[in-house]
């Protein structure tokens, strides 16, 4: 499962954890301006806006887990599984297959509010890129550095919700998640009063005890629940380190660590990396299970006039500095 959550300091960032039992091979991938997009029904763009982010390349296609375009606008897709229904093909619609919604967005769209008026006529179709690689059910959150939307493709079709927090994760779907933070209105960053009964001497014990009652299981309504309270209620400074370093603090409230989250047959979901997008600068910040260093790729430090995919390894070793 995974979680995505965006993040304002004096620059946006945009970001996620993606958590599975295995890896497909990823790589950070910038892909250029004069990158051929393909799309197998809305033809070619020879041109478009830059991106940068963590994707699996297939036949020199960049299969986007997320990305965030030049223009600041970030998207990412998470499992949906069970609730994702995908159309076939509607005349005098966009019909646009799930492997390429997110290039489809970000090669187009400079903001939330061009991507949902993208969004009105499209058909988001379950054709698959490849045999070996099938559909998957996942929904989305885009944002930028005013707002976030989450996009579902139901049975009922394609629904655009506002999304408020800044946060997605898996199941169940966004509306009921966002309903379910009701329950948890009474949690606070302050210490709390004795409101249980004026006749007992009730008094606390602990720091942090505002928090009591804020799930702390694997689960994704779970997830979202402890994404949503930190980052709501994060501070940093507003320097790149600073903000950088908190939004890594905030996905951290929702990483998993081998063992805990048994998928089967001697397989454990993990949290293969993190990454934190500053979206104004087009700097893709990463680490992964096994290398906490954060470590980082600058969209602009490459020729973005190219017209080939810009390619980096995923750095797995743990990185220790020495300090004697």
């Amino acid at each position: 499962m995974c979680t995505a959550v965006t993040y304002k300091t004096k620059d946006f960032y945009f970001g996620r954890t993606l958590d599975y039992d295995f890896s497909y091979g990823d790589e950070v991938v910038i892909t250029p301006r004069n990158y051929s997009l393909s799309f197998r029904n809305m033809g070619i763009k020879k041109t478009h806006y830059a991106m940068i982010g963590m994707a699996l390349v297939a036949d020199d296609y960049p299969l986007y887990h997320e990305a965030v375009n030049e223009k600041g606008l970030g998207m990412a897709g998470l499992n949906f599984v069970g609730n994702a229904d995908f159309k076939d093909e509607i005349p005098g619609k966009d019909n646009v297959a799930t492997f390429e919604f997110i290039p489809w967005i970000l090669s187009g769209c400079a903001t939330v509010k061009e991507a949902r008026n993208l969004l009105e006529k499209m058909n988001l179709i379950k054709e698959p890129f490849s045999e070996a690689l099938p559909v998957a059910q996942l929904h989305f959150i885009i944002a930028d550095k005013d707002g976030a939307i989450t996009v579902e493709a139901v049975k009922e079709g394609v629904k655009i919700y506002d999304n408020p927090v800044g946060v997605l994760t898996n199941n169940p779907p966004f509306m009921e998640q966002m309903f379910l933070l009701n329950n948890y209105m009474h949690l606070s960053p302050k210490q709390p009063e004795n409101l249980f009964s004026e006749k007992l001497p009730l008094h606390i014990y602990s720091r942090g005890m505002g928090a009591l009652g804020l799930p702390g299981d694997l689960s994704s309504q779970s997830r979202f629940v402890r994404a949503s309270f930190v980052k709501m209620n994060s501070l940093s400074g507003d320097s790149e380190e600073e903000s950088v370093s908190q939004f890594f603090h905030i996905l951290g409230a929702v990483d998993q660590q081998r063992g805990c989250c048994d998928v089967g047959e001697g397989n454990y979901e993990i949290t293969l990396y993190t990454c934190c997008c500053n979206a104004d600068k087009g700097i893709y910040y990463y680490t992964t299970y096994d290398n906490h260093q954060i470590t980082a790729v600058d969209m602009y430090k490459e020729d973005l006039e190219g017209s080939q995919l810009v390619r980096y390894s995923v750095i797995e070793g743990e990185q220790i500095k020495r300090q004697n």
